[in-house]
């Protein structure tokens, strides 16, 4: 009765159109007066509120801070134009360069959406010039952008580590490996389907050049650095993912300022505001959706679940495709902050006892939500690249359907190749 009354009012809320957030307190709410015995409407507002008393918690607008900096700073265009000079010189150079800079902007946003807004503002229309066409141009860069939520430091890690009571650092690891399969898988892909292209103009690049790859190295060298010292920082325990998302910030503000001196006054401002919406509205929903968590642990709803999955098959195989099906389904309709948190707790202990490692799959998830960001109807960063790229978005979607299934490829090999993900954890641990 209480699974019913709690999610079926849920899912009633969201078709509703009521914004995600409000959707989950109204309907732990909902549950708390008419079905679950166990919790007092007290619990609720106190766990909501200190839910968010959580030091990893900060590394969020500090993270957020520091992408937003790096993108008006300069960082963006320098990235670009050291992947360009790598690249470019390829069949599909301007594709592969833009899921190239995505990965390196990835590892210093931590956000899908801030990565496709930096990279293709460059790159979209860079590519529509050369006869790439505005479909594939925008839904490349939207598929590459996807790789800000994978790639450490990742804001989904930090939420799933968070709701999971997971090591935050064992997950950046374990993205690393799947994050760069991604690109590859990417960057083979759009050669493929570039090559194919007849009208396709050539690069600036049209040759290698040891000398064009050194000059943009040294002038991105600053850039490059970013995910180096935050990282490095972690690895080497000097600070924690939390104390490092400062440092970043600090790092970039300096960068932009003083290095680059492309960062004003009025930048940082904006940034500021931007930093301050981003993270309100994803802080607003975890504290929600942690009370939300406390109410399915009390009334023993995972394990209920979890219980009926091993009715239905007790192969883990079995199990994880099905979850993966979910999850694929999940992230077209619902975002992946409010998936994290209140998935999480719901599908980490089926896996667990099924004797999944729970960091490889709060990678599987990672990865499943954020093909999410592709998937209409919700799809995100296909918004985004659509405005960016000023294309409309039903021409973005049709584009992006051969990069959906090369996404499914990478899921398929991260699902059932567990060394990928816990090849660099276990090596540090």
């Amino acid at each position: 009765m209480t699974i019913v009354v709690l999610f079926g009012s849920l899912f009633l809320l969201i078709l509703l159109s009521m914004p995600i957030g409000i959707s989950i307190g109204i309907s732990t709410v909902i549950t708390i007066i008419f079905a679950a015995d166990n919790v007092q409407i007290t619990t609720f507002s106190q766990k909501a509120f200190t839910a968010l008393d959580s030091f990893p918690l900060m590394a969020i607008p500090f993270f957020t801070l520091a992408g937003v900096l790096m993108g008006k700073g300069g960082v963006a265009k320098r990235l670009l134009d050291f992947a360009q000079s790598l690249v470019g010189f390829v069949t599909g150079g301007l594709a592969i360069v833009t899921v190239l800079a995505c990965m390196f902007f990835a590892a210093i946003s931590g956000s899908g959406p801030a990565t496709v807004a930096a990279v293709g503002s460059f790159m979209i229309p860079a590519m529509k010039e050369k006869n790439y066409g505005s479909g594939f141009a925008s839904a490349i860069t939207a598929a590459a952008g996807s790789m800000g939520a994978i790639i450490p430091p990742s804001i989904s890690f930090i939420l799933l580590g968070v709701a999971g009571g997971l090591s935050i650092s064992s997950l950046f690891l374990a993205g690393v490996i799947p994050g760069i399969l991604i690109g590859v898988l990417l960057m083979v892909a759009s050669y493929f389907m570039v090559k194919r292209k007849k009208d396709v103009e050539p690069s600036d690049y049209a040759k290698f050049s040891i000398k064009d790859v050194w000059n943009s190295f040294r002038k991105s060298i600053w850039a490059i650095l970013t995910p180096l010292i935050v990282l490095g920082g972690i690895y080497a325990g000097i600070f924690t993912p939390t104390e490092a998302s400062a440092v970043a910030v600090g790092y970039a503000v300096i960068v932009g300022v003083f290095i680059y001196k492309e960062l004003r006054l009025k930048d940082i401002y904006d940034s500021l505001v931007e930093t301050l919406k981003i993270t309100g509205a994803i802080l607003f929903m975890v504290g929600l959706s942690l009370a939300f968590a406390y109410l399915l642990t009390v009334e023993r709803i995972p394990v209920t679940i979890a219980e009926y999955m091993v009715e239905i098959s007790d192969n883990p195989i079995m199990i994880l495709i099905m979850i993966n099906i979910f999850l694929l389904v999940i992230g077209a309709f619902i975002d992946v902050v409010a998936s994290i948190v209140i998935l999480t707790p719901i599908l980490l202990p089926v896996a667990t006892q099924l004797g999944v490692d729970p960091i490889h799959f709060g990678v599987i998830m990672i990865v499943n939500l954020t093909i999410g960001y592709i998937t209409p109807p919700v799809g995100v960063n296909l918004f985004v690249a659509s405005s960016v790229g000023k294309t409309p978005f039903e021409v973005v979607v049709k584009a992006a359907l051969p990069i959906f299934a090369v996404m499914l490829v990478a899921l398929a090999l991260i699902t059932f190749i567990p060394q990928l993900s816990l090849m660099l954890p276990s090596l540090f641990n």
